[in-house]
């Protein structure tokens, strides 16, 4: 799997975690089934934000919407509350509901409380159409089984490119899907890490930068730009071991925006791109046991700013990861999309 990294190109001054993938963030899991055979290029993606039960000890989290073209499921419970306590799935637009379905029965599952003793459940699904150019999406390809299988697998690491929900996804007129990269913060005595996943579907070929060089011009000198508006999404999961308020997490969201607008993006009309981010420190129990006052540490304020640059640094590398990593593929109606790692050795 190539990286950015591998071309030479580095983002940023902090250090990396030691895998440079959100998987740095200790006891997140994951899990990936690619759906891959002609017209079918799509699949799912699973992040396991906790090795236990994250129903019954819940991450604090928070979202942000840059451009609300999308259809994810759970973002309104999870800003109101600023709690996580699913998986978190991502697969393609059409398939948002059949998601949705398997993760409500895969925590019913595991939960026997759920709509018995306690309320109900509030499942994560976020999205990206790869149906505009790779993937028959209207032949609904991705199954519950599918969903369940992902749901089942607890890798140690994220795998990148056109793998899972990346499969079918496109970026700036290339190829698209899963990237990630991951940053170190040292804060007085305290070291933190903050990773980010991203699904990569967004993008004008024209537009696409890589540390300030303009290469998607150089791209598009070669061959036929087919994309003339920006119609696809961008899916970013941020995940840190920082302690941090659902409103720090919010503030957090927001500056991946800068981290994306580097690679060249301008947030299309037609473009849904959300960030999501949570934090596995201080989790919060489901019940309130004997004492309803709960102890919790937060980061002083005054020391955001670290987090802000590891985010925009971390999101910018994880697009590019996305887009080296990802094989040329092609789909339906015999459409290609080349690899930015087949085109780089020749650009000048």
């Amino acid at each position: 799997m190539n990286s950015a990294r591998d071309f030479g190109i580095k983002i940023g001054k902090l250090p990396t975690g030691a895998t440079n993938n959100i998987a740095d963030i200790e006891g997140l899991s994951f899990g990936q089934v690619t759906l891959s055979e002609g017209k079918v290029q799509t699949g799912v993606s699973v992040i396991h934000p906790a090795p236990d039960s994250v129903f019954e000890n819940k991450c604090v989290a928070a979202c942000h919407v840059i451009n609300g073209f999308g259809k994810s499921v759970g973002l309104m419970q999870l800003k109101e509350l600023g709690q996580l306590e699913t998986p978190i799935v991502l697969t393609n637009t059409l398939s948002v509901g059949t998601a949705s379905t398997a993760l409500v029965r895969h925590m019913l599952a595991g939960h026997e409380a759920i709509g018995e003793t306690t309320g109900t459940v509030n499942p994560v699904v976020m999205e990206c159409n790869d149906g505009a150019y790779l993937n028959d999406i209207r032949g609904l390809h991705v199954s519950e089984a599918d969903i369940l299988n992902a749901l089942g697998q607890h890798d140690a690491q994220l795998a990148q490119g056109a793998k899972g929900a990346g499969t079918g996804m496109s970026c700036y007129g290339l190829k698209g899907g899963i990237g990630s990269s991951s940053r170190q913060i040292q804060i007085k005595q305290h070291c933190f890490t903050l990773g980010a996943a991203t699904l990569c579907n967004m993008g004008r070929l024209p537009d696409l930068q890589i540390a300030g060089r303009k290469v998607g011009a150089e791209i598009a000198a070669l061959q036929e730009a087919d994309q003339t508006s920006e119609l696809g999404s961008i899916i970013i999961i941020l995940a840190t071991d920082a302690p941090l308020t659902a409103r720090q997490l919010e503030r957090i969201c927001k500056r991946a925006t800068a981290g994306l607008a580097r690679t060249g993006t301008q947030f299309g009309s037609g473009s849904g791109d959300v960030v999501l981010g949570f934090s596995t420190s201080d989790r919060l129990p489901h019940t309130a046991g004997s004492d309803a006052i709960l102890q919790r540490q937060m980061l002083h304020e005054d020391h955001l700013d670290s987090l802000f640059a590891a985010t925009i640094e971390a999101v910018e590398e994880a697009i590019l990861n996305a887009l080296f990593a990802a094989e040329t593929t092609s789909g339906k109606h015999g459409r290609t999309r080349v690899s930015l790692s087949d085109w780089w050795p020749g650009l000048s």
